[in-house]
């Protein structure tokens, strides 16, 4: 399809705009604005969950189908944005689990799933900053999705409470009590490699 002489006014729409034009008039071409517009963003978020930039691309592309195939479900309840990432966060969540699945079967190793509550004290944002990467990339590794995607969303991609709670639908109590417990989980693992 010839979209480039009309292509400035498509990318002048909000992202709604444009996926209801792409819905009602079937028009795949325009698709790719999406993903020019988020294809970055959401490989990022995979490599917080892949084992390689590889295995993060397959993801993001992964996504992106299934995106297009499931765009008519889009309501406009919330922004594109926030769907778009709630639904990248549930493909990547279910990757992991697959992945760690995977991982126990060949190992048979059921240590990555033993946490010990010893931690009464509030671990600091500082505590947690203070890590080294390339063991805290490990921790993160052997940490359950909820917990990971949770302080992802609060220390890679800098959200809010509230805008995590908008995105998981949760309140921003439930997310505190996530966030601090994760954060707990993440220094005993990281304390025990």
């Amino acid at each position: 399809m010839k979209v480039n002489m009309q292509n400035s006014n498509f990318m002048s729409m909000s992202d709604e705009e444009l996926v209801q034009f792409i819905v009602h008039n079937g028009n795949t071409s325009l698709f790719g604005l999406l993903y020019d517009r988020y294809g970055q963003k959401v490989f990022n978020k995979c490599l917080g969950f892949a084992e390689s930039r590889d295995a993060a691309e397959d993801l993001t592309q992964d996504i992106f189908v299934k995106l297009y195939l499931n765009l008519k479900k889009f309501r406009g309840e919330s922004k594109f944005s926030t769907w778009l990432y709630s639904f990248a966060y549930n493909h990547c969540v279910n990757y992991y689990k697959t992945l760690a699945r995977k991982r126990r079967d060949e190992e048979s190793l059921s240590d990555e799933n033993v946490y010990v509550d010893v931690l009464d004290d509030e671990i600091s944002d500082e505590e947690i900053f203070s890590l080294s990467v390339e063991k805290l990339q490990q921790a993160l590794q052997m940490l359950d999705p909820g917990d990971k995607i949770i302080l992802l969303m609060k220390y890679q991609d800098d959200k809010s409470i509230k805008e995590i709670g908008t995105m998981l639908d949760l309140g921003e109590s439930s997310v505190k009590m996530r966030i601090h417990r994760a954060k707990k989980k993440i220094v005993e693992i990281y304390n025990s490699l």
